[in-house]
C-alpha cells in the first residue's frame, strides 16, 4: 500500500508540507559532499551500515545522500520515513517487526530486512518537515538518549545546510532579476543613443553626417551583441560556434560587409561565451575599419584542449614586429589581450594564411584551471 493514497496517514498540513519540499527545490539533484559526510558520521556515531538523508515527496522517498545503501528513491509506503514526517520528535524503532505501521514496509517485510530504524524530522524554520536523517539496522538494537540527541543534532545542521542553500538561491535569483533589469535599461539606452546620433546626422553637413552615422552604427553593434551575451542564463552552456555565427550576422549587418564563419562546435559555460563574444566583436570591428574586402572567422580545435579562435581580414597588414600586446597599440586590441587573459590564452598576429590581409589568432584551454 502506498501511502499517498491513504489520507490517514499524510500530515495534516500535507499541501503545504509539499509545497515547502518543492520550495527548497532539492529533489533528484546531483549528490553533495556536506550531506554526504553528515550521513557518515551518523553511521560511525550509531556503529550501522546505513545512514539515509530523506526528502518525503507526494509519492516516493528520495534520498538526498544515502551512506551504504545503492538505493536513490523508494515508494512511500507506510512506516519508517513516512511515519517519521508526522510527529516533530524522533522516530525510534528498536524493532520494526514490532510496529503496526512499518510491517508492511517492502524494506521490513521483504528480502531487505530492516530491523532498526532512528529518523529526526528535517524540520523547516516555518514548520514544515521535508523528510528525516535517519539510521538504519538489519538487526534489532536499542539507543539511549545521548544518541538520540546527537542524531537531532545532526539533523539540525542538515536543516543548516538547506537553509544555507535555499537562501543561496533566493540571492542568485534575484542578482539575476536585477542583471535582466539593468540589461534592459542598457538596451533601451543604447538604442536610444543610435536613434538620437542618426537623427542628428539628418540635419548635419555631410562630412559630419557620415560621422556621426557611423558612430550610430557602432553604439548598435554594441547593443545587438550586448542582446546575445545576456539572452543565456549564466549557468547555461552554449554552443560557442552557433553563439560566433549569431553576432557575426548582426556585425555584418551593421557594419556592411560580409563575414564568413567556418569551424567545429564546442559547448561553454556563458561565464566563457562572454569574452569570447566580445573578442569576436573586437576584431571584427577592427577588422571592418582597417582591413578590406571578406572577413573569415575561424574556430577550431588546435588539440590538447586548447581552441583557436581566429579573424582574418583582406587588408593592408601590419608591420612584421607589431605585438598585440605592446602598450602603443588602441584600446580595442587592449581589450583583445585583457579578454584572451581571462580566458587564460594568448594573442597572436600575422599575415593572412590565404593571401593579402592581417590575422589575428587568440589560443585558449577548454577549461579553465580555476
Amino acid at each position: 500500500m502506498n501511502v499517498a493514497a491513504s489520507s490517514d496517514l499524510l500530515p495534516a498540513d500535507e499541501p503545504q508540507r509539499l509545497a515547502a519540499v518543492r520550495r527548497y527545490d532539492v529533489l533528484d539533484t546531483p549528490p553533495d559532499g556536506a550531506f554526504d559526510r553528515i550521513t557518515a558520521i551518523a553511521a560511525r556515531r550509531f556503529g550501522v551500515p546505513i545512514a539515509i538523508i530523506s526528502v518525503v515527496d507526494e509519492d516516493r522517498i528520495w534520498f538526498k545522500s544515502h551512506h551504504g545503501l545503492d538505493a536513490q528513491q523508494i515508494g512511500r509506503d507506510p512506516g519508517l520515513c513516512a511515519s517519521a514526517i508526522l510527529s516533530v520528535a524522533p522516530h525510534i524503532l528498536p524493532d520494526a517487526t514490532k510496529d503496526v505501521r512499518s510491517l508492511a514496509n517492502p524494506l521490513v517485510a521483504g528480502d531487505f530486512g530492516l530491523r532498526f530504524y532512528a529518523g529526526v524530522p528535517l524540520r523547516t524554520s516555518d514548520g514544515y518537515n521535508l523528510g528525516t536523517l535517519c539510521v538504519i539496522d538489519k538487526e534489532p538494537r536499542t539507543i539511549d538518549q545521548a544518541q538520540i540527541d546527537d542524531l537531532t543534532d545532526l539533523a539540525s545542521v542538515v536543516m543548516d545546510q538547506l537553509e544555507l542553500r535555499l537562501s543561496s538561491i533566493r540571492a542568485v535569483n534575484q542578482a539575476r532579476m536585477l542583471a535582466r533589469e539593468i540589461d534592459h535599461r542598457v538596451m533601451n539606452s543604447l538604442q536610444f543613443v543610435s536613434s538620437m546620433l542618426s537623427m542628428q546626422a539628418r540635419t548635419t553637413s555631410a562630412d559630419s553626417s557620415a560621422q556621426l552615422k557611423q558612430a550610430a552604427d557602432r553604439v548598435m553593434v554594441v547593443a545587438r551583441v550586448h542582446k546575445h551575451f545576456y539572452a543565456a542564463e549564466p549557468s547555461e552552456r552554449v554552443g560557442c560556434l552557433k553563439f560566433i555565427q549569431r553576432i557575426c550576422a548582426d556585425l555584418s549587418g551593421v557594419l556592411g560587409v560580409s563575414i564568413s564563419v567556418e569551424g567545429v562546435e564546442a559547448v561553454f559555460p556563458t561565464t566563457k561565451i562572454q569574452p569570447i563574444g566580445l573578442i569576436v566583436n573586437e576584431l571584427i570591428t577592427n577588422a571592418a575599419k582597417h582591413g578590406a574586402g571578406d572577413i573569415l572567422v575561424r574556430f577550431e580545435s588546435a588539440g590538447h584542449g586548447r581552441f583557436e579562435l581566429s579573424v582574418c581580414d583582406q587588408g593592408a597588414g601590419f608591420a612584421a614586429d607589431f605585438d598585440p600586446a605592446s602598450a602603443g597599440n588602441g584600446l580595442g586590441m587592449k581589450l583583445v589581450v585583457t579578454l584572451a587573459s581571462q580566458l587564460e590564452g594568448s594573442v597572436a598576429a600575422g599575415a593572412n594564411p590565404a593571401g593579402q590581409g592581417a590575422c589575428f589568432t587568440v589560443t585558449f584551454p577548454a577549461e579553465l584551471s580555476n
